[in-house]
């Protein structure tokens, strides 16, 4: 079943992959912008996060915090992090239970095992104020700021 809008977010308790607790109950109060990539390292996903990292400024200002989910190894996903210099968390979901939780599994083109490039807009309550379904890797941390400008 498809998350929709206003609907609670499906709660995590995980961990990041340089060890560091994340748990969405402890982000109540500020927005969340928890974002699912296929594969970390390939070029859509460096793209997209990187872009993420660029406009982490304005996402802080806005009072929102940025998340990346794939369904890579914590190995993986520290490699990642360092040759794309993200500073914000990344979820390492290789066990799937995240990417299930939101309703995305079957990443690209049906690929069974990754997650697909989809994105939910946490609100500070903790429901879901939007689900983008469909995301240019290139363009969509700008979209996703527009939106949340318009929402704030």
């Amino acid at each position: 079943m498809a998350l929709r809008a206003q609907q609670p977010a499906p709660d995590f308790d995980t961990r990041s992959d340089d060890g560091q607790p994340v748990r969405l109950a402890d982000l109540r109060g500020r927005w969340v912008v928890l974002y699912f990539y296929p594969r970390a390292g390939t070029p859509g996903c460096s793209v997209e996060a990187q872009r993420f990292e660029a406009a982490l400024p304005e996402f802080e200002r806005l009072g929102a915090v940025v998340i990346g989910v794939s369904t890579d190894t914590e190995a993986r996903q520290a490699k990642f992090r360092e040759s794309c210099g993200l500073s914000f968390p990344l979820i390492p979901d290789s066990d799937r239970s995240l990417a299930r939780a939101y309703g995305v599994m079957g990443g690209v083109g049906g690929l069974l095992g990754v997650a697909a490039r989809q994105t939910f807009l946490i609100d500070p309550q903790g429901r879901i104020a939007h689900h983008w379904r469909t995301v240019n890797p290139v363009s969509h941390a700008a979209d996703v700021l527009r939106y949340l400008r318009q929402t704030v």
